[in-house]
């Protein structure tokens, strides 16, 4: 990926974040986070992080509070919530965020959604992640680090999130496209370990988020990724694909292969399949695709 001065939207290489780590206008967050060990991330990071890194908690900082029964897993923040969230770890106006984490891109996703869901561009997931950055040898540090906070003005995009209520009232029409980022055996409704129901929703494609990289960690190029996009959407256009996942976290994954693909911005269901799941009378399906 090429040094340039334009802000960076999709991806962005270990080389070019090494080579702005002094850069003032740059802001890097360590997104790292273990659904089955929620303190993890954090103590994965105060133990060592790219240097200069601040850290965002996917709980904490980028999710709402879980209200059993009524909402998924990582329910999103109000606007104005996230927006005070990111003026505290430092994110303003006129500033390169690049996002990681050790998943590939999977929770890193969340921050660069969320922070374009809000109108803030300039933002990057590190291709290669943490494991690339340990891998050549370049600089991290211990510890808490902060920055200066800033005042972040949220620019909300109209329609960018999807309710579970639109989804039921359209299955079955041909113009919606919904893509699951689970693996394909909890699409399936096998080993679900996570949500107290099985199975995906109907009329959904598996579309395992994990499919956007190689065997080394790293984004398929963008032509590889067009491909694969078009062959579960056909030609169905960007704004009709609805991404999900489990709870909203890694379909955002999906978002950014999209973007990076040059295909356009697709539409998240934010509460997923573990909101989904809240109203026992919404239709579910097991197996294969349809």
């Amino acid at each position: 990926m090429p040094l340039t001065n334009m802000p960076l939207t999709t991806l962005v290489s270990t080389a070019e974040l090494a080579a702005h780590l002094e850069d003032p206008t740059w802001i890097v967050v360590d997104c790292r986070f273990t659904l089955s060990d929620p303190a993890l991330g954090r103590l994965r990071y105060l133990e060592a992080h790219i240097a200069g890194a601040v850290y965002a908690d996917l709980n904490q900082d980028l999710s709402a509070a879980v209200v059993p029964g009524k909402t998924g897993r990582h329910p999103l923040p109000e606007p104005q919530t996230f927006a005070a969230a990111a003026g505290r770890l430092g994110i303003g106006p006129g500033m390169q965020v690049v996002a990681y984490d050790d998943a590939g891109g999977g929770m890193a996703a969340r921050l660069w959604w969320m922070l374009r869901w809000l109108g803030h561009d300039a933002v990057a997931v590190l291709d290669g992640d943490w494991r690339a950055w340990q891998r050549e040898g370049r600089a991290t540090a211990q510890g808490e680090q902060t920055r200066m906070p800033q005042r972040f003005e949220p620019h909300l995009r109209e329609g960018w999130v999807v309710e579970a209520a639109e989804i039921a009232a359209r299955l079955g029409d041909a113009r919606l496209r919904l893509l699951d980022a689970r693996g394909a055996d909890r699409f399936r409704g096998e080993n679900e370990t996570i949500d107290p129901v099985a199975g995906h929703i109907p009329g959904a494609r598996s579309a395992p988020y994990v499919d956007n990289l190689d065997a080394n960690g790293y984004f398929l190029s963008p032509e590889a990724l067009a491909a694969r996009f078009e062959t579960l959407a056909g030609d169905i256009p960007a704004e009709e694909v609805v991404l999900y996942c489990g709870s909203g976290v890694t379909a955002a994954h999906n978002l950014l292969a999209l973007a990076y693909a040059g295909l356009g911005n697709g539409r998240l269901y934010a509460g997923s399949w573990s909101d989904w799941i809240t109203d026992r009378q919404r239709p579910v399906a097991t197996g294969d695709e349809g």
